[in-house]
């Protein structure tokens, strides 16, 4: 029985996640306190305090949940707890990268610091929204976005999260239209999203652009542990292919719920998501209820964790 660890993406945040790791841990105090000086703002306060609306900034987000990520990661590891295969949800690839022996710590958050204010200006600069749809299949959704996409006006497939669930991202007009068309089909919801942009979509070509020239500036080592790319949902270790595969992800659909029946097929049964939220592992559960899913959220379930 092989352990994979999902690290969580943009949503799952909230306040004061983490305190009790600053408060409780040496890895936890140093990793904050290095990354108020990377993010060259009091972020530790931000997370810690809030308020709510200033940490859903993408600016600040992603930052925060990579920190909270990467830090209980490593007490689990240094814990004895060390998976077999890693991979994270869109921001969550960077968690997994830095877990994987890939990159730093501290290059890792410079990476999403930048991501994070790129992808916020993107939205801003070609603004557009998401919406998820649950209750039909790939190819039915795939096919609505075909023919509601027009010149200048898209929507794409974006996050393929399980069998039964899938967003859509796009510009603004586009994507009401496709969810008009979706609950017209008989989907079983159909919700617009709370972003600040169009991701994983060619909206974000700008925040592409500023990303690639880091990465390629950016020390990448070959993973200690397997990453599954979000844009392949297949396994790699090779700098190169982290490399290329992070250029691409952010405007390139997340083949999640591939991801986890090939981690699966390579013999995972115990997944756990480590960092904020429960949000994979319920989609764990929808893409195959046979698999195991836990999470490592806080201090409290790192401490009760039979680690035998």
């Amino acid at each position: 029985m092989l352990t994979a660890f999902l690290f969580p993406g943009q949503g799952s945040q909230k306040v004061s996640m983490g305190y009790d790791l600053y408060k409780h841990t040496d890895i936890g105090k140093k990793y904050f306190d290095l990354a108020n000086d990377i993010m060259a703002c009091d972020i530790k306060n931000i997370v810690f305090n809030g308020p709510d609306d200033k940490l859903k900034e993408t600016k600040f987000t992603q930052p925060a949940i990579y920190i909270v990520s990467v830090i209980i990661g490593k007490i689990l590891i240094d814990r004895g707890l060390v998976p077999a295969m890693v991979a994270g949800h869109s921001l969550g690839e960077y968690s997994a990268c830095t877990i994987s022996g890939s990159f730093s710590f501290e290059n890792g958050l410079s990476l999403v610091k930048l991501r994070a204010e790129n992808m916020q200006i993107a939205g801003k600069t070609n603004p557009g929204t998401m919406a998820a749809i649950i209750g039909m299949s790939f190819e039915d959704i795939q096919n609505i976005c075909t023919t509601t996409s027009r010149e200048n006006c898209l929507v794409v497939p974006a996050n393929h999260n399980s069998p039964n669930q899938i967003v859509i991202s796009g510009h603004k007009s586009a994507v009401e239209e496709a969810m008009k068309q979706a609950r017209d089909s008989g989907a079983r919801l159909v919700k617009e999203l709370n972003v600040s942009g169009a991701f994983h979509s060619s909206l974000m070509h700008g925040a592409k652009d500023a990303l690639s020239e880091a990465l390629d500036k950016t020390e990448i080592n070959y993973a200690n542990i397997p990453v599954y790319s979000n844009v392949s949902a297949t396994a790699t270790s090779e700098s190169d292919e982290i490399r290329l595969n992070l250029k691409n992800q952010i405007d390139s659909p997340v083949l999640w719920s591939s991801i986890i029946m090939n981690m699966k097929n390579d013999n995972a049964s115990k997944m756990i998501e480590v960092g904020p939220g429960k949000v994979l592992q319920g989609l764990t559960r929808k893409i195959d209820q046979n698999l195991q899913s836990m999470g490592m959220e806080n201090l409290e379930q790192i401490n009760e964790f039979d680690y035998v």
